[in-house]
């Protein structure tokens, strides 16, 4: 199969009500992560590297910083000739409700594209992936539908997660909806997957007319009718389902192993360009195990944060545990642990803030403290 004859569908609203603090004024593949890159960044990535030309992102709201960060594919190399990045708002009065309605709602941009097969995926999986391996995988097994699988514990912001049951050639003998033994280590079906374009509108008309809205029940359904096989991502695979899944991840990042793994230069990670001046450390700077972006200025004492872009930390400020997204300012002699502060906030002098790694504090977009 030719990566070239494969359409990338987005959708970037998966989990949109898991993680309310930071979808409120965004969407969910738009939230800043690691300092300099967005939630989109890696599946745009990951598809561009992969040989996918034409891409669609599905978004319901709050798209405008998506849009903005986007743009025209150009800084995913999507916005040649023979290549097309397309954001896929509601239009017409019509609602994307869920999965099928949204599929069925935008058959006429999936028709008319030129590739034969969809593949599918999540907008909150943070893994550097070649897909090359599921193209192959499913042209050998002459497969009807491939699943991408994760083994491990399932995330805690999966209210109905998907796992499967697969034998030694990778076909699928039952899928399981939301099992008892969810804290046991599983293979998790995270919502990707590559389908015939054709199939993949006919299974959704059928579930229309069967009033099946669940997309869900309709790859349980298929078991035994179609040829359903399931591919594991065997790479550092992270889903961002909570704010708690959203701290770990970042604090994550500190690890170098999964650094190198997630920032593999032969599979670089794409993301829009700001251009800033190089960070700044005062003399009364401390920095310890840190990922800091550029145009910061640091006159206080940071560690095992992530701080992005335009960041302001005051001098006698102690930072310890936090994500800091862009352009935030802290005043001099803040203590602050456990911290998720938005864009553009403003903590003042002597401020001092304490959550826990089970349960950080979070300070919404442009507030004052």
């Amino acid at each position: 199969m030719r990566s070239n004859n494969v359409l990338g569908f987005v959708f970037a609203d998966t989990l949109d009500e898991k993680i309310p603090e930071l979808s409120a004024s965004r969407t969910t593949a738009s939230i800043p992560i690691g300092g300099k890159y967005r939630l989109i960044d890696f599946v745009l990535s990951n598809m561009s590297n992969s040989g996918i030309n034409n891409v669609g992102i599905v978004a319901k709201s709050n798209f405008l910083s998506l849009m903005d960060h986007v743009g025209s594919g150009s800084a995913y190399d999507l916005s040649k000739r023979r290549s097309n990045l397309t954001v896929l708002p509601p239009y017409g009065g019509k609602t994307f409700g869920n999965y099928v309605e949204t599929i069925y709602n935008l058959h006429g941009y999936i028709e008319n594209s030129r590739e034969e097969y969809v593949l599918i995926a999540p907008g909150n999986v943070v893994t550097n992936f070649d897909y090359n391996g599921v193209f192959d995988f499913h042209s050998n097994n002459n497969a009807d539908i491939t699943l991408v699988y994760k083994h491990g514990v399932v995330p805690s912001g999966y209210d109905r997660p998907v796992t499967v049951d697969v034998d030694e050639t990778g076909r699928v003998q039952q899928i399981f909806i939301k099992p008892e033994a969810s804290k046991e280590t599983v293979n998790q079906f995270y919502g990707c997957m590559l389908i015939k374009k054709d199939l993949l509108l006919e299974e959704i008309r059928k579930a229309l007319s069967l009033n099946q809205l669940d997309v869900k029940r309709i790859i349980q359904n298929s078991i035994g009718r179609l040829n359903v096989y399931a591919y594991e991502n065997k790479d550092y695979c992270s889903a961002i389902s909570s704010i708690n899944d959203y701290f770990s991840f970042n604090m994550d990042l500190m690890k170098r192993e999964v650094r190198d793994e997630l920032f593999n230069p032969k599979r670089p990670i794409y993301t829009k360009v700001r251009d800033d001046a190089p960070s700044r450390y005062g003399l009364t700077s401390k920095v310890k195990n840190s990922i800091i972006a550029q145009g910061c200025v640091i006159n206080g004492e940071v560690e095992n944060c992530v701080l992005s872009k335009g960041v302001y930390i005051g001098e006698g400020a102690k930072i310890s545990n936090c994500i800091v997204m862009q352009d935030t300012k802290i005043g001099c002699n803040t203590n602050l642990n456990y911290i998720i502060i938005d864009k553009d906030v403003t903590i003042k002098d002597g401020r001092s803030l304490m959550g826990f790694d089970s349960y950080p504090i979070y300070i919404a977009k442009k507030s004052v403290v």
